[in-house]
């Protein structure tokens, strides 16, 4: 049980590398800007007035809970 736990735990860990890389790394060279797009997508409220601001990102939050739903769909299916 906890070997299957840990085997769980190091591909997340790596996952979450992988993207922390995706996400640092072209920014700081300035020769990719793939995501670009998120933060703008649809359901992204923005709302801005005089002293007061308000970003409520509802459509970027949905694209990473079905893209983290497949992940873990996947690992579920892969690791029993």
């Amino acid at each position: 049980m906890f070997n299957d736990i840990g085997k769980l735990v190091v591909i997340a860990g790596l996952a979450t590398v992988v993207i922390g890389l995706l996400l640092i790394g072209p920014g700081k060279t300035g020769t990719w800007n793939g995501f670009n797009w998120f933060g703008n997508l649809p359901f992204d409220f923005k709302i801005e007035k005089e002293n007061f601001r308000l970003y409520f990102p509802m459509g970027s939050s949905i694209v990473i809970s079905m893209l983290l739903s497949i992940i873990f769909y996947l690992f579920n299916k892969f690791i029993r």
